[in-house]
């Protein structure tokens, strides 16, 4: 995957090694520093090359994502230095230490830079290792090593509804918990984020069953909700209005009992038809699929559920 995006963006292919220098090729890596992924990205540099970093998704650990970020980062160092080599040590050591050792030294050449103290120990090694890790990379056999390349990671992708745990998502569809996880590493609090629903990565196959396992659910939230309104047909007047679908936007400091409660419903459903997690977390803004709309809500409830 990473040379192919390098490929595509014109990068020499030896920039590929900098992810094993800096993570191992491990796409969850965390240093101490708080770098994150396959590319290390401090959170920072992470948001000004288009990744989402906040409290539900961290893209850094997302490793195609993540990919097309550093590969756009090391684009815009080489635009900056006109050397590779320079590049890749301002990658590790920041674009302006790298800067003021050119302009102390009147040159771009790294390997002279790499003879002053302009630069920390850390950066020389890093370059340097990834040179060396390009090299044994092309001929493995010929310095020693032997290595099995692993199977390309493949999926599909579905469209999922916001706040879908990836829990629930595991016993509605079959697909183990451990492969979402694996999949989507980036959901830090392994559920989709609220607002909008999520590209879900899934393995091959595992897109039907998703939409099966949905369309189910639905199916089920309507046939209780008919059941439950001829219930209350039959014990009210007939005068009484039957239940009306509708929508809640969720308000701050709402919780999904006093929702409930508001519209003649159990908490337990409101978290059923909604696909909630365990706990019934909810946020301002979520859209909540609920039995009855009250008066007062009936303009803003339109438009579906979240």
């Amino acid at each position: 995957m990473i040379r192919e995006v390098f490929a595509q963006r014109g990068l020499p292919e030896e920039l590929v090694f900098t992810a094993m220098i800096e993570s191992g090729f491990d796409p969850v890596a965390v240093s101490r520093a708080g770098a994150k992924g396959l590319w290390q990205f401090m959170a920072p540099t992470a948001r000004r090359y288009g990744l989402r970093v906040d409290r539900w998704i961290d893209e850094r650990l997302d490793p195609e994502k993540s990919t097309w970020a550093a590969a756009s980062y090391l684009t815009d160092l080489f635009t900056m230095f006109g050397s590779w080599y320079l590049a890749q040590a301002a990658y590790n050591a920041g674009e302006m230490r790298v800067a003021r050792a050119v302009q102390s030294m009147r040159t771009s050449d790294f390997w002279q830079l790499s003879r002053t103290r302009l630069l920390a120990e850390e950066t020389k090694s890093f370059v340097a290792a990834t040179q060396a890790a390009a090299l044994i990379g092309r001929e493995p056999d010929r310095y020693g090593f032997s290595f099995t390349p692993e199977d390309p990671l493949r999926y599909e992708v579905i469209h999922v509804p916001p706040s879908t745990t990836l829990k629930r998502l595991a016993g509605m569809s079959g697909i183990a918990t451990a492969n979402l996880h694996r999949l989507n590493p980036e959901l830090r609090l392994a559920q989709t984020p609220p607002g909008k629903p999520y590209a879900l990565k899934v393995p091959v196959g595992g897109a039907a069953a998703v939409r099966a396992a949905f369309q189910k659910a639905a199916a089920e939230t309507l046939m209780a909700a008919t059941k439950r309104g001829r219930g209350r047909d039959a014990a009210t007047t007939s005068q009484a209005r039957p239940p009306a679908r509708g929508v809640h936007v969720v308000k701050a400091q709402e919780t999904v009992g006093a929702i409930a409660k508001r519209y003649g419903v159990s908490a337990a459903e409101i978290v059923r038809w909604n696909l909630l997690s365990a706990a019934g977390r909810i946020f301002p803004g979520d859209r909540l699929r609920v039995a009855r709309v009250a008066p007062a809500e009936k303009e803003e409830g339109q438009g579906g559920f979240r």
